[in-house]
């Protein structure tokens, strides 16, 4: 993330890069990186505008959803080779490769290019998850619209209306620093994410409870007998859409 950061900064305005554009850019900087010996990893990566438009690149099984007045909007689909075998981005050191090839094989390698890449239009009042395969393996994506959906409605930042749920004027407080009377999680934003990491690790640790992993496991290995979480890394980010006073967002 870092080198995807400096990669931005880079660029001039006018040549903005895209997503993929920028994913390829930190990978190439990584692999160039002497110091830097192996290692893997997922990504969803989104580059928004100021009209509304946002595109995303998504490779492996990290992911989004678009939220929109008490309704799941679009959920990404996860990148797998087979059954929790993701893509992912991959630095294989050489000792590993000359390993596989002695054995007839390889490791699976994925680059930026193979990364799935959607195009969305945003609302006022939208609100984006992106997070790792911790939350998606234990929490679905209506899961998700429960939670963000009972905290927007807690902060009253969709109400009920005559026309159904709206979008409250006070969402432009909200996401402000300082807008949630908090020490620590003072936005909107940052709040419904601290609530998803909790629920995600709640339910990761519920021997009960089957998610969306669990299911996938009965459904490709029924003789398994799995039931409850799946723990896992837990990593998310949320964006609140709001819509400035000139139109942009």
């Amino acid at each position: 993330m870092a080198r995807m950061a400096e990669g931005a900064q880079d660029e001039e305005q006018e040549k903005r890069l895209g997503p993929r554009e920028l994913l390829n850019t930190a990978y190439e900087r990584i692999v160039a990186d002497q110091k830097i010996e192996g290692g893997g990893s997922t990504a969803c990566v989104a580059v928004g505008n100021g009209d509304g438009n946002l595109t995303v690149a998504n490779l492996g099984d990290s992911g989004f959803v678009q939220l929109r007045l008490n309704a799941v909007n679009y959920y990404s689909n996860p990148q797998t080779h087979a059954f929790n075998t993701p893509y992912q981005l991959s630095i294989v050191p050489p000792k590993i490769l000359a390993l596989s090839r002695a054995f007839g094989g390889g490791p699976l390698h994925d680059l930026p290019k193979d990364a799935g890449l959607t195009t969305h239009a945003v609302r006022h009042g939208d609100i984006l998850v992106f997070a790792t395969d911790g939350v998606w393996d234990n929490l679905s994506p209506t899961d998700l619209l429960k939670i963000v959906s009972r905290q927007m409605m807690g902060f009253q930042a969709w109400t009920n209306g005559e026309k159904g749920t709206e979008v409250s004027e006070k969402i432009h407080q909200l996401v402000q620093g300082g807008g949630i009377a908090k020490p620590t999680e003072d936005n909107l934003q940052a709040t419904l994410a601290v609530n998803i990491v909790g629920e995600a690790k709640a339910a990761s640790m519920d021997t009960k409870r089957d998610g969306p992993f669990a299911k996938e496991v009965q459904k490709h290995y029924p003789d398994e007998d799995w039931h409850g979480g799946k723990v896992d890394d837990i990593c998310v980010v949320v964006a609140v859409v709001v819509q400035d006073r000139k139109g942009s967002r």
